[in-house]
C-alpha cells in the first residue's frame, strides 16, 4: 500500500468514518454513477460492510468488473483514505448520503450524488434556498436585476445558491454578500479548484461571508464541459425555487430550468427586451407558465407558507414607509453625487466621455471624477470596461 505524505498523515487526526469513507470509496471507484451507487447501497446492512465484500458479492450488486476488483483489492478504501487526507488538510467536509447533515431536498432528486465535498458551513445546505442563474454574458439590466434580486431576498434571510459562474451567477453571489448574509457556490470543479481563476477573491469572500463551497467532484478535479450540466441539477436540488435572469436560446441556463421542472421545483424568470438575445429563454419559460418577477415580493408571495414563516421570524422587522425598500440603509449623496446618479441608467451604460457630456455645464471633470468614484465605492453604481458606468439597482 502506497505512503501517505506526512502532511496527509497528519491531516487524518480527523477520525476516520467508516460509513463515510465507504460511501467516498464508490464515488472514486471507476464506473459508478450515482444511481448505481445509491441502488447498491440499499443493498447492505451497513455502509462499511463494503469492505469485507467478496468479489462475487460485490459483482451481485450489479458493478461493473472493473469497480468490483478496484473495491476487492483494497484500492478503493485507499484512494479514499488519501481523499479524506487531503480533503481534511483543506479543513473542508465530507458529506455522504448518510450523513445527518445531507440536506434533505436533495435525496429528493432522481440521482443525487452520493457524497459532496464541502468548503464553509455545512449546515446552509438544509436552508431554504433559490438557485439564482443565468447567462454568462450579461447585459448591464440583467446583471444590476440579479444583483439586486439576490440583495433584496437573502436580506429577508432566503440563502441565494448559484454556480459561481461569469456573469449572472456571480451577479447574484455578490447580491448576497452585499446584503452581508451567507450564500452557497456549487461547483463543477473540485472544492480547491477556482473556475473561473479571476473568481478566486469572490469564492474567498464567499467563505469570509459564513458561505459554502460544494462540489460532487473530488479534490483536484479541473473544470471539464460535462461536469457543468450534471452540475446544474445540484443547484436546483438544494433549493424550493429555480429564479432565471438572463440566457439565450442555447444557454446551459435551459439545462438547470429543466431540471427544475423535472425536480418539481417552482421556476421564475425575469422579463427582457424582446430583441435581446439574453432574454429569449426567461421569456419562453414565462410562456410555458415560469413565474414573472420584477422584484422580490413576486417571489415572496408565492413561497409555501411555512417556509415564509420560518424566513419572516428570522428576519429583522422592515421599516413600514415602503414595501419595496431595501432592508439596507442609503447612503445620504452630496449633490455632485446626486447628479451624477441621476443621469445614469440601470438597464444601458454611460461612456465616462457621455457623462461629461451631459454635465459639463453643471460639474467640472474633477467634481464628476470624484462623484463616479464615491458611487462606486457605495455601491451606487458600476464601472464596466471602457469607463463605461451603470447604475445599480
Amino acid at each position: 500500500m502506497t505512503t501517505l505524505p506526512q502532511n496527509l498523515v497528519q491531516a487524518q487526526t480527523v477520525r476516520l468514518d467508516e460509513a463515510r469513507l465507504a460511501w467516498l470509496a464508490l464515488a472514486l471507484s471507476p464506473g459508478l454513477g450515482p444511481k448505481r451507487i445509491l441502488d447498491a447501497m440499499k443493498l447492505l446492512e451497513t455502509p462499511s460492510r463494503l469492505f469485507s465484500l467478496t468479489l462475487t458479492e460485490l459483482e451481485g450488486l450489479r458493478f461493473p468488473a472493473e469497480a468490483a476488483q478496484f473495491i476487492f483489492d483494497g484500492k478503493a478504501r485507499q484512494a479514499a483514505e488519501e481523499e479524506w487526507a487531503r480533503v481534511s488538510a483543506q479543513g473542508a467536509t465530507i458529506v455522504s448520503f448518510g450523513c445527518a447533515e445531507y440536506p434533505e431536498r436533495l435525496k429528493e432528486i432522481y440521482d443525487p450524488p452520493p457524497v459532496l465535498w464541502v468548503r464553509g458551513a455545512v449546515n446552509l445546505l438544509s436552508r431554504p434556498a433559490i438557485a439564482v442563474v443565468g447567462t454568462r454574458h450579461p447585459s448591464p439590466y440583467g446583471s444590476g436585476v440579479a444583483e439586486m434580486l439576490a440583495r433584496d431576498l437573502a436580506v429577508r434571510r432566503l440563502l441565494i445558491v448559484s454556480g459561481m459562474a461569469r456573469g449572472i451567477d456571480s451577479c447574484a453571489h455578490r447580491g448576497a454578500l452585499t446584503a452581508r448574509m451567507p450564500t452557497v457556490a456549487v461547483w463543477g470543479t473540485g472544492i480547491d479548484v477556482v473556475y473561473p481563476k479571476e473568481n478566486k477573491k469572490l469564492a474567498e469572500e464567499i467563505l469570509a461571508g459564513g458561505g459554502a463551497i460544494v462540489s460532487e467532484l473530488p479534490m483536484g478535479t479541473f473544470p471539464a464541459p460535462q461536469n457543468f450540466p450534471r452540475r446544474n441539477r445540484i443547484l436546483s436540488g438544494l433549493s424550493i425555487a429555480v429564479l432565471v435572469v438572463e440566457a439565450a436560446e442555447n444557454s446551459g441556463t435551459r439545462v438547470t430550468a429543466r431540471c427544475a421542472a423535472e425536480q418539481n421545483r417552482e421556476l421564475y424568470a425575469v422579463p427582457g427586451n424582446v430583441t435581446s438575445k439574453g432574454s429569449w429563454t426567461p421569456n419562453t419559460l414565462i410562456k410555458q407558465g415560469a413565474k414573472l418577477v420584477a422584484t422580490w415580493e413576486d417571489v415572496w408571495e408565492d413561497l409555501p407558507s411555512q417556509v415564509r414563516l420560518e424566513l419572516e421570524a428570522e428576519a429583522p422587522v422592515e421599516s413600514k414607509s415602503g414595501a419595496t425598500a431595501s432592508l439596507l440603509p442609503d447612503p445620504v449623496l452630496r449633490p455632485e453625487e446626486a447628479m451624477v446618479l441621476e443621469v445614469l441608467r440601470s438597464d444601458e451604460s454611460l461612456q465616462i466621455d457621455e457623462i461629461l457630456e451631459l454635465l459639463e455645464t453643471q460639474l467640472t471633470s474633477s467634481e464628476v471624477f470624484t462623484a463616479l468614484f464615491e458611487l462606486e465605492i457605495t455601491g451606487r453604481i458600476r464601472q464596466l470596461p471602457g469607463k463605461n458606468y451603470v447604475r445599480t439597482m
